[in-house]
């Protein structure tokens, strides 16, 4: 709770020269970069929708909430106390409260329940990116409840209930059967202990149950179970020789609890409000979605739309530690001056501001590829949203980490919020695919899908003629591109690809002083660098103006 009035004036000296509060602030109509390439690609339907949910999470109520519920991180209960057999996952009022928040402001239902509406699927990831600034853990289960819709849309006759109690549904905590609940969660369980991103390697078997249409049970282990309070899970088994993919409830459709054994939840670096677990399946139930031996080609429907989520996870982060250390140098003053009127000062905020740009540029482009109105953005989505995830998670450490230092010593404390963005910030380049694997599935996208290659070329051709660096990096991609571009360059494609639409965004939709020295920097063949290494004519106050300073 923030306090009233901290004395300053102590008994051996007078606390000044502080920065402001951070909060409260409306965290969307404060984000420049973002507010403007909502409006553009989506229009005031999301515009209004960001604005009330950005004065409510930059609220000094929820920020607080945010902290708790990662200073009171879950607890597991596997028995009750007669010795009954729970399985649960406790979590602080915190996290129940934030849940139902962000249901209550549809993030984990927009594109289902506005169907037609353009930039619906933006609507999601705009709407996640400006909640997990003030709380990322929770938009997990957000996240992944979202993007099992399109999975279990292939097997509606099994799967109907979940779909009608995810689309307008509100949060309903307490484990019971679905038909009783006024809105479910989903989660994911994918990964074995001997496998991880190879999911072929797995070894749970699913069963044949006699008389039962697609009802299965399931034997095995899964190494990661994110969200292990859901409702239910979607899985992948064996059955039928092949791979297959499967719902599984938690509480069957009589009442009874499904022989979901968790085993323990993770102790992990970040995402500390959010409860990943290690579970058995125990002739657990389950029901078949879509065919036997085709269950990648189901769970890869949540997959790609998970990766959106990523997406915006990274962006709130991002936008989080950059405002952060924008009100931290706009406030404090060293050496006679502000720390933003330093000249040093000043290149690092405005490269760090350069980065967020080119992210969201990026990030709200993929978004409005998920709801095309032709097939070519369908085919761009599939290649961009893994090229987005690729480039953009793996860049955020580092980002955290500079925004970080300019807080110096204070953001390094746990009373600073800076640590917990720091040990957020990789956990989205690892879930759903850590750098190799996506790196892998981009080359096997542009070696199978000729449509998603013409795609972003099209994407890449419309920031033609507006950069001479821009031009040149152009043409050495597609002499990159021209021929099967081998394994051990997956990585270099990757980054000369996302950089490159990032470039071609920011030339056509940003303003010059923002285009001019993303190009300068990020393309040719410059070097390593760190942030804050910008060129000499940069337009460091035109950059700077846009992040309110």
């Amino acid at each position: 709770m923030p306090s009233h009035a901290p004395a300053t004036h102590l008994e051996t000296h007078e606390v000044t020269n502080q920065p402001g509060p951070f909060a409260p602030r409306n965290l969307y109509t404060t984000d420049t970069a973002l507010r403007e390439a909502v409006r553009r690609e989506a229009g005031d339907w999301l515009d209004s929708r960001l604005e009330r949910l950005g004065a409510v999470v930059g609220s000094e109520r929820v920020i607080e909430l945010g902290e708790q519920a990662n200073r009171f991180p879950p607890e597991f209960a596997p028995f009750d106390r007669y010795g009954r057999r729970l399985d649960e996952v406790r979590f602080h009022p915190a996290y129940h409260e934030l849940m139902a928040l962000a249901m209550e402001h549809h993030i984990h239902d927009l594109p289902w329940i506005e169907p037609e509406a353009k930039g619906r699927h933006i609507g999601h990831m705009a709407m996640l990116a400006v909640f997990t600034e003030a709380e990322a853990g929770t938009m997990c289960p957000i996240n992944m409840t979202y993007a099992s819709v399109p999975a279990l849309r292939w097997q509606p006759d099994v799967t109907q209930p979940w779909i009608d109690r995810i689309i307008g549904g509100g949060y309903d905590a307490p484990l019971r059967p679905i038909v009783e609940k006024a809105g479910v969660t989903m989660g994911m369980a994918m990964t074995e202990k001997q496998g991880g991103s190879d999911v072929r390697a797995n070894a749970t078997r699913a069963f044949p149950v006699e008389g039962g249409a697609r009802h299965y049970r399931l034997v095995g282990h899964k190494w990661f179970c994110s969200a292990p309070m859901s409702d239910g899970f979607l899985t992948l088994a064996y059955a039928g020789g092949d791979l297959s993919c499967f719902l599984v409830p938690r509480i069957l459709p009589d009442g009874t609890r499904n022989s979901l054994q968790v085993m323990r939840i993770k102790d992990k670096l970040g995402n500390r409000s959010n409860a990943s677990a290690e579970i058995e399946y125990h002739d657990t139930q389950a029901w078949l979605l879509g065919e036997e031996g085709r269950g990648v080609n189901v769970i890869i429907d949540m997959v790609h739309h998970t990766r959106l989520g990523t997406l915006g996870s990274t962006l709130g982060i991002m936008r989080r530690a950059l405002a952060e250390a924008v009100n931290h140098v706009s406030g404090r003053a060293a050496f006679q001056k502000k720390l933003i009127d330093q000249p040093l000062m000043r290149g690092v905020i405005a490269d760090l501001a350069l980065e967020y740009e080119a992210a969201v540029a990026l990030a709200v482009r993929v978004g409005a590829a998920f709801d095309p109105e032709d097939g070519a953005d369908a085919a761009l989505a599939r290649l961009a949203v893994a090229v987005a995830k690729y480039w953009l998670t793996k860049r955020n450490p580092g980002f955290v980490y500079e925004c970080m230092e300019c807080l110096g010593g204070g953001g390094y404390v746990e009373e600073s919020p800076m640590p917990r963005l720091f040990r957020e910030s990789p956990i989205n380049a690892i879930w759903e695919g850590s750098g190799n694997v996506i790196a892998l599935d981009i080359l096997r996208t542009l070696r199978r899908a000729p449509e998603a290659v013409e795609a972003l070329s099209a994407e890449l051709a419309a920031g033609a003629g507006g950069d001479r660096a821009y031009d040149a990096a152009l043409r050495t991609l597609k002499e990159q591109l021209s021929g099967a571009p081998e394994e051990a360059r997956g990585r270099q494609v990757a980054e000369r690809m996302a950089l490159l639409l990032q470039a071609s965004l920011l030339i056509r939709h940003a303003p010059a002083a923002v285009a001019d020295a993303f190009c300068a920097t990020r393309l040719g063949d410059a070097g390593a660098r760190l942030f804050g290494v910008l060129p000499r004519d940069a337009d460091v106050a035109g950059i700077l103006a846009r992040q309110g300073v």
